[in-house]
């Protein structure tokens, strides 16, 4: 039987590489998935067709979870999609625009903490409360974090601090969820491969694949395995955790 058999899960921001490689595992492990998009429309669907043409069920989504009221709309969209049934959510959507710390103005932090920590909030919520009503049994959260949580990098203030967040959130929530029978843990990926990234940014991805002691930048279906185990039966005694899939450069001295 296949990890994710007879689950329903909505994946937020799966119009992205990630979120995109979240989504496929889910569905070749047996999920129906929601693909939650906000303007990445067409690669959202390209998804959804591979996954019906694989024989799974699959929906494009499409809400702004800046706005609080769209999370939860979003939340309930895919849970009437699902017959009233939603097993499992993995808040991926997330923006990541650089800016220097001292020039950062107020509204530009908001647009990164709106978007990455308060739509996690908004969607666990109406998530769980999902979760609760339904005769699905237990259900798992899985927020994608990021090495930048407890690494900060030039640049990147407002992205590190949401993702920092991100991390206590679950924790906090699998505390307060747990008697429920909800899990909630978080995914830190550290550098995924994108088309024109090696292009783009040679010098950085060459000091990543020198500091990786596994040799290369991680794709998208890494990061899938990683939130597919968390939401399946092998971790029903996990909870409260961060897995950090990195290729093992947190792991590196830094002096």
């Amino acid at each position: 039987m296949r990890l994710l058999e007879g689950q329903v899960a909505l994946v937020t921001g799966a119009g992205g590489g990630i979120g995109r490689g979240i989504a496929l595992r889910f569905a070749e492990e047996g999920a129906a998935v929601a693909l939650h998009c906000r303007t990445a429309v067409e690669p959202a669907s390209e998804v959804a067709s591979r996954i019906r043409d694989l024989g799974g069920r699959a929906v494009v989504l499409r809400a702004d979870l800046a706005d609080e009221g769209a999370c939860r709309g979003l939340v309930r969209e895919a849970a009437d999609w699902g017959d009233g049934r939603l097993t499992a959510l993995v808040n991926n959507a997330g923006v990541q625009p650089t800016r220097a710390l001292p020039g950062m103005t107020a509204s530009e932090w908001r647009a990164v903490v709106d978007t990455n920590l308060s739509s996690v909030f908004a969607c666990t919520q109406a998530a769980v409360e999902v979760m609760r009503a339904s005769e699905a049994g237990p259900g798992s959260v899985t927020h994608i974090a990021s090495i930048e949580a407890s690494r900060p990098a030039v640049d990147h203030a407002h992205y590190a601090v949401s993702k920092a967040a991100v991390v206590m959130h679950a924790r906090a929530a699998a505390l307060e969820y747990g008697p429920y029978g909800i899990r909630v843990n978080t995914v830190s990926p550290g550098l995924i491969d994108r088309e024109g990234l090696a292009e783009a940014w040679p010098e950085g991805v060459g000091r990543w694949e020198r500091a990786a002691p596994l040799g290369r930048l991680g794709r998208p279906e890494d990061v899938g395995d990683a939130c597919v185990f968390l939401a399946s039966p092998l971790a029903s005694w996990i909870t409260g955790q961060d897995l950090v899939v990195d290729g093992g450069v947190t792991a590196r001295p830094t002096w």
